[in-house]
């Protein structure tokens, strides 16, 4: 039986990102019985800490998964994983300078997904967006195998480093629900909302989702916008959160995860608004197609490979 590390993530059951869905459909009824998953989770960021889920045997380091922090977290999970795997997927290049050690010590197939271009992302310093960039570089050059979710991800790995790619683009059929009208209706109810009646925004709160832009230019309006997030997870949230409160039109609720409630909200929804800047495929803009949405999306080239052209477009407040 191969045996398989997964790195990267703040672990499984989901409950932050794409990262982490996309583990927790990789391991459980998807997986190959000739395959044994590890998924290497945080501490911090889990309060419940499983031995074992979806078949997945789950291993948890003392260390938050998020922010310069996980430049730690990533380097000691790989560490831990040079013995007793036959492959170790990473996902993401915040542990890229711990590469070469993995290699020299480790028999392992070093696979890793780079997601976006983290160094890009708004909410780091210049130092953090240096050393990311050289994070990125490291991994890319020793990795075994790299993988782009997103065709974007892919023209830049090839222009930049002249590394071969390969592309694996997000599903998302495990959002789909069998839901009756009345179901539909109740979930509406719960939120009081009406039916093609609002746009609907769903994304981490971090500044390059253009969380504030979305809410600048809702609170300008009259229309009605849903807005879900981890609105208590930093600052910029928190600070969000208390300055568009109290507009009567915007909805602010806490991360979601309940893929009945999620459905309901994305089916009849007027519009998706998808502000994400600095990713590659967003699972949440993937869901938000298969659902039917409307999209109104942030002008980038992921965001247009994603939706192959053919969504709306923005760039600043008065064009969306």
């Amino acid at each position: 039986m191969m045996k398989v590390a997964l790195i990267g993530t703040q672990g499984v059951p989901a409950n932050y990102g794409g990262f982490e869905t996309l583990v927790e459909n990789i391991i459980g009824e998807n997986s190959s019985p000739d395959v044994q998953y590890t998924v290497f989770c945080s501490a911090k960021d889990l309060p419940t800490q499983l031995k074992s889920y979806k078949g997945a045997s789950l291993r948890y380091i003392s260390l938050s998964a998020n922010g310069m922090m996980s430049i730690l977290y990533d380097g000691i999970s790989l560490l831990k994983a040079m013995r007793g795997y036959d492959v170790i997927v990473v996902l993401g290049v915040s542990g890229g300078l711990f590469f070469p050690i993995v290699r020299l010590f480790s028999r392992a197939r070093l696979i890793v997904n780079i997601d976006g271009l983290e160094w890009k992302r708004a909410k780091w310093n210049w130092f953090a967006r240096f050393f990311l960039r050289l994070s990125e570089e490291v991994a890319l050059r020793f990795a075994n195998i790299v993988i782009g979710d997103n065709q974007g991800v892919v023209n830049y790995i090839k222009n930049r480093y002249q590394k071969k790619t390969v592309l694996i683009a997000y599903g998302s059929d495990h959002v789909l629900r069998q839901q009756s009208e009345a179901q539909q209706q109740a979930w509406l109810d719960r939120y009081g909302l009406t039916a093609k009646n609002y746009s609907l925004a769903i994304c981490r709160i971090e500044p390059e989702n253009n969380c504030e832009m979305i809410l600048q230019t809702y609170a300008c309006s009259t229309q009605p916008l849903v807005f879900i997030g981890n609105w208590s997870k930093n600052h910029y949230g928190i600070d969000l959160k208390r300055r568009y409160s109290n507009f009567a039109n915007i909805t602010i609720i806490e991360s979601l995860y309940d893929l009945d409630a999620l459905y309901a909200l994305r089916v009849h929804s007027k519009y998706y608004i998808h502000g994400h800047s600095a990713g590659g495929t967003n699972p949440s803009l993937v869901e938000a197609m298969l659902c039917g949405c409307n999209i109104i999306a942030y002008d980038v080239i992921y965001n247009r490979e994603t939706t192959e052209h053919q969504a709306h477009y923005f760039s600043n407040p008065d064009e969306l």
